[in-house]
């Protein structure tokens, strides 16, 4: 067995040992080695000349020492320079190694990097989204989020909702609402059967045609308008809320939107102008109710009454309070100013989800329409259940009073319109819309001449003889809102085509 060189690979012609690495090496080369970097060529540990060990072997012929003539003078030459080439070599392949494991190391921090800052950036999003939500409530809302939770939690909770009921319809709120009803009672018997003198008549109604159509009041990507509303002091200002969350201020005249309002975390499926008040109301499945200064344009109250989806919402004649319907089963009266929730009711032995609400004109009674096809009348003061009106099919999609006091118009996902006397407690009459006909919007105008509906396509009937006068089918989605201009001057409509639309002479 021969010995073999460390460096060169090659029998030594003075082999040593290196006790750092025990390894064997041609003195020459180690020394070389040894004089530039100090350490073992193996493993990197230091190294010097003196602890190398001479191997003694036996050699059969000596080499001899190069003489002076050219021929020993070239090989030595040669020999040298292939010394110089191994340690080379040698120091390429350890240069070699020593990279690809500094590469593969870096390709992995690299690799846990990314994933790191796509997990920040996401967090960062997130972070950035709760604050624009929370931002314009925090001066407000944080005083009173305490008193407008406790009413949420004490009405799931059987006999705490008692008390808080108690609590809440103080006897100054329920003359407040007597004294307003009184009011509009009287009122409506000056104004008697006369119709408004500014009021466009029918045969003019009937040929109206729309006049302006905007689509960019909501986003694209979540398109569609799910409810409208006119304020009714300036029917100029509009309202809308839409499945991209948002709730959007609109002026007619100007043609702008006047405050895109940010909040809702669902889409918003209910919207209310305040008649006197720069202020809108929302309401959404997200379970919560806002209320928002247009002016400002930030959020100013939410109020909590409510476990589920909101599912309706009317504003009270007084402008002071909201009723609100949701699929928690219950309806809900609520303080706007506080956000406190005055009381909670719901029909146990029906135990079936609320689908709308709307306050009577005189604000004493309303009604709610229910999942199971019901609409039920309840008087506000007692907090009973005074009327039921059964027959539709379906569940109960929109609710209307008229103006006069007398007239409830109802629609349901039966392709059917019904008309029930407040007077009597009977439907008086049906109107059968077409096969697959949806109804998602019912109003009557400011005088309660006019009844309008939205759904499938729009149509507007006359009151009394329930005629129809106008049909639209100028959107491309579903109708989800109608409503009059001040004495029918316009009529307007929203869809899930995400247009507003203006009809007019």
């Amino acid at each position: 067995m021969s010995l073999v060189c460390a460096i060169s690979n090659e029998v030594p012609e003075h082999p040593c040992v290196s006790p750092v690495s025990n390894q064997v090496f041609e003195r020459r080369l180690i020394e070389k080695y040894i004089a530039e970097n100090g350490t073992d060529p193996m493993n990197g540990q230091p190294l010097s000349e003196e602890q190398l060990v001479d191997i003694k072997v036996s050699h059969p012929i000596r080499p001899k020492a190069p003489s002076a003539t050219s021929i020993p003078a070239i090989l030595k030459s040669l020999q040298d320079e292939w010394d110089a080439v191994m340690l080379h070599s040698f120091t390429l392949r350890q240069q070699l190694q020593t990279t690809r494991q500094e590469l593969s190391h870096a390709l992995y921090q690299h690799d846990a990097a990314c994933r790191v800052i796509a997990r920040l950036t996401k967090e960062v999003t997130a972070a950035r989204e709760a604050l624009a939500t929370l931002k314009p409530q925090a001066g407000l809302i944080a005083p009173q989020a305490v008193p407008a939770s406790q009413p949420a939690a004490a009405g799931s909770a059987g006999e705490p909702m008692e008390i808080s009921e108690q609590v809440g319809m103080t006897p100054e709120i329920i003359q407040k609402l007597q004294d307003k009803a009184t009011i509009l009672t009287t009122e409506r018997k000056k104004r008697g059967k006369t119709v408004p003198e500014e009021l466009v008549r029918a045969e003019d109604l009937s040929k109206y045609r729309q006049v302006a159509s905007h689509a960019g009041l909501h986003s694209a990507s979540v398109p569609g308008i799910l409810s409208l509303d006119l304020c009714p002091s300036d029917t100029n200002k509009v309202l809308t809320g839409g499945a991209d969350k948002n709730v959007v201020v609109f002026d007619k005249n100007e043609e702008q939107i006047v405050a895109t309002l940010k909040g809702h975390t669902k889409k918003v499926t209910s919207v209310i102008y305040h008649p006197s008040q720069s202020v809108v109301f929302s309401a959404s499945p997200d379970t919560t109710i806002r209320v928002w200064s247009v002016t400002a344009g930030n959020c100013v109250q939410v109020v909590r009454a409510h476990e589920a989806g909101v599912t309706g919402l009317s504003l009270h004649a007084t402008g002071d309070y909201l009723l609100s319907s949701s699929e928690d089963q219950y309806w809900a009266f609520s303080d706007i100013q506080t956000g406190r929730v005055l009381t909670k009711v719901t029909d146990e032995s029906a135990g079936c989800a609320l689908t709308c609400a709307q306050f009577h004109p005189d604000g004493l009674i309303f009604g709610t329409g229910t999942a199971d096809s019901q609409i039920k009348i309840w008087d506000l003061k007692e907090r009973t259940n005074v009327a039921n009106f059964p027959g539709h099919s379906g569940p109960v999609t929109s609710i209307a009073f008229s103006e006069n006091g007398y007239y409830l118009a109802t629609g349901a996902q039966d392709s059917s319109l019904k008309l029930w006397d407040l007077r009597k407690l009977k439907n008086f009459k049906t109107i059968t819309l077409d096969n697959n006909y949806e109804v998602k919007s019912l109003v009557f105008d400011q005088s309660g001449t006019y009844l309008a509906v939205g759904g499938s396509d729009i149509r507007v009937y006359i009151c009394k003889q329930w005629s129809e006068v106008l049909n639209f089918t100028d959107h491309t989605g579903l109708v989800t809102g109608v409503a009059f201009g001040e004495n029918a001057q316009f009529l307007t409509s929203a869809g899930m085509d995400r247009s507003l639309k203006f009809y007019s002479l």
